[in-house]
This record gives C-alpha cells, sequence and structure tokens, in this order.
C-alpha cells in the first residue's frame, strides 16, 4: 500500500533563532560572574559567547577575565547559573519580529514544527511556555534530549524522527554555523537568520538560504521543499 509522504517540517533553533534570549542569559551570566568577584562582561561582547550551551557561556565569561577554571567549578557555577536563569527565563526575552506571521504562512503551506537547541529541554520548554509559544511546537528537543547535541547530527534527526517526519521534508532554520553543520551533516537544508548571535556572518558558512527578517521564511522554505500555497 502506497504511504502518504510526510508532511513539511520546519525545526527551529531557540536563542537567537526564535525568540531573542540574550538579556536574560547576560544578566544570568553577569549575576554569577559578580558573585565570583568579577566584574560584569558589557552586553556588545557578553552576546557574542552566546550559541553552545550555557557551560561554554560560562567558561567563555571567566576568559574574558582571564580565569580559567577546571570542570568541578563550572559543574558548580553551571548548576547555580541553570537555577538563576530558571527564575527569570523571560523577564526580557522576547520572539524575533514577525515570528508567529511566519509560522501561520508556513501553518498554511502545512508546514509543523519543532525546536532543535543546545538549551536544555526543560529550559526550553518554560521558555516557550512563558511566551504562548509551546503549542506552536509539538516536539521541543535540547541538550540532554539524545546522547548527543548539535552539531552531531543525530540531534537533529533524532528531533525529525520525534515528530514523525523525514529528512527529505524538512527544513532547518538557525542563526550559527553550529546550526548550519548540523543541518549539512544530517542532509538537510538550512536557512540561516542573520540577526542571531554568531559574530562571523553566518552567509560565510554557505546555508541554502539567508534571510534577514521573518517575512521571508516562508518563500524560503517553500522554494527549499518545493511547496506551494493551497
Amino acid at each position: 500500500m502506497h504511504q502518504p509522504a510526510p508532511s513539511p517540517l520546519v525545526v527551529f533553533d531557540l536563542d537567537g533563532t526564535l525568540v531573542d534570549t540574550a538579556p536574560d542569559l547576560i544578566d544570568t551570566l553577569n549575576g554569577l560572574l559578580v558573585r565570583e568577584g568579577m566584574a560584569s562582561v558589557p552586553f556588545d561582547e557578553a552576546r557574542r559567547f552566546i550559541g553552545g550551551g550555557a557551560r561554554l557561556l560560562i567558561e567563555r565569561g571567566l576568559s574574558a577575565h582571564g580565569r580559567a577554571s577546571g570542570p568541578a567549578d563550572i559543574d558548580r557555577l553551571y548548576a547555580v547559573y541553570v537555577d538563576d536563569y530558571a527564575a527569570r527565563i523571560a523577564a526580557l526575552s522576547r520572539p524575533f519580529p514577525g515570528l508567529e506571521d511566519a509560522l501561520d504562512s508556513l501553518a498554511g503551506l502545512g508546514c509543523r514544527f519543532a525546536v532543535c537547541t543546545n538549551k536544555l529541554e526543560r529550559l526550553s520548554v518554560k521558555l516557550l511556555e512563558a511566551l504562548g509559544l509551546a503549542g506552536r511546537f509539538p516536539v521541543i528537543c535540547g541538550q540532554d534530549t539524545f546522547a548527543v547535541m548539535k552539531p552531531h547530527p543525530e540531534a537533529l534527526l533524532g528531533t525529525i524522527a520525534a515528530a514523525a517526519g523525514s529528512p527529505a521534508a524538512t527544513v532547518m532554520v538557525g542563526d550559527s554555523a553550529t546550526d548550519i553543520a548540523t543541518a549539512k551533516a544530517a542532509g538537510v537544508p538550512v536557512v540561516a537568520v542573520d540577526f542571531g548571535y554568531t559574530e562571523v556572518p553566518v552567509a560565510r558558512f554557505d546555508p541554502d538560504r539567508v534571510i534577514s527578517r521573518y517575512a521571508d521564511l516562508p518563500a524560503a522554505v517553500a522554494e527549499l521543499l518545493g511547496l506551494r500555497a493551497g
């Protein structure tokens, strides 16, 4: 019997792609640094530290002060950071402009949505719930959902499988070299947003498309997946 083709799936990164989380991530980091006897890191500098999860964010914050820390110290600071961040998770974080309209347009093309992020799964769910977006994403996968995290392709492939999708009918949307490398390794086309947290322009990492506003996402996805309205 012929099996119907899977409906198109759009998998989004979270920080710097769906939501501008930098203010809360950086405020939490600076609170931690101050308690450790260090100065706050300026926002524009700290914004470049985001990407790769909270541990790497902490390591970069410490390195900005010339402080090297061993695994035990990072573990201690990480536990404090996660608790502090969870308490303020959506104090200042907001969806990027035009996101919800783009999701509506994509849904009109028959697309479904999922999240694949290096943020902890429970924090990702909490953030999206706080912003009223969780209902848009039936599948939300974080750094601890699988045995691997991005840029390992199985993080994305596992998300696609959890959403009952097919890599051949999926587009990844992200803001960083990590997202682009993950998608390429998984054999999935990728749209990069250029308003995220990477210091190097995303076009240099050769994504399939680059967009500067969410209004342009539906057309990019439709072109990559061969979708037509109606």
